[in-house]
């Protein structure tokens, strides 16, 4: 078979096969290349071109030049993970080109990081509040179960029907709940919870 001859606007003026580069209408990248044949007065396919890609880099993608007359390595970090400087949020990299503005491809290492324009660094000041918070919460929750606790004992003791059992059970329970009350939640997170 012979080879096409094109004209400057790359349409054939001589009908034969040619070697066409193709790439993607959306994101102008390399996809494959294929012969084909051109009839004379035909020009090439949508979204393909005649000059060679170039071999291909790591970490690139292949792709045409927004004015479609050479090709281009672009950045290509599709399917990686950065990080929000702002939010921490975790984020997939679905589009070519350099990490979206305002993400770092390094992970925070705790919900406390803060981004300082080069690292996470720990806010202790926010883990602090967070720890002392969680640490309020946990007396609140063991003070609720302790008073729940010792409401029937007490009854039964008060109407004078408490069992030996009921009675050193009751005495333990207070005695918890006197070392619950005790717990300074701002002392997290270096609490020695109180053993019921």
């Amino acid at each position: 078979m012979s080879v096409a001859k094109l004209n400057s606007e790359l349409i054939a003026i001589q009908a034969g096969e040619v070697t066409i580069y193709n790439f993607d209408s959306e994101t102008i990248e390399y996809l494959s290349s294929s012969i084909e044949y051109l009839a004379v007065g035909v020009g090439l396919p949508a979204n393909a071109c005649i000059d060679a890609p170039p071999v291909k880099k790591s970490g690139y993608a292949i792709c045409r030049t927004p004015d479609l007359s050479a090709w281009e390595y672009i950045t290509d970090h599709r399917d990686a993970y950065v990080y929000d400087i702002k939010t921490r949020e975790r984020i997939t990299i679905s589009q070519l080109g350099e990490y979206p503005v305002e993400t770092t491809p390094l992970a925070p290492e705790t919900p406390w990081d803060v981004w300082d324009g080069g690292a996470w660094v720990k806010d202790v000041k926010a883990e602090k509040e967070a720890l002392i918070n969680q640490a309020e919460q946990q007396k609140i929750s063991l003070m609720n179960q302790v008073n729940s606790d010792i409401l029937p004992l007490q009854d039964a003791v008060d109407l004078g029907i408490a069992s030996e059992d009921e009675s050193k059970a009751l005495q333990s329970l207070k005695k918890y709940r006197v070392l619950l009350n005790r717990v300074n939640p701002y002392l997290a997170p270096d609490i020695d919870w109180p053993k019921r």
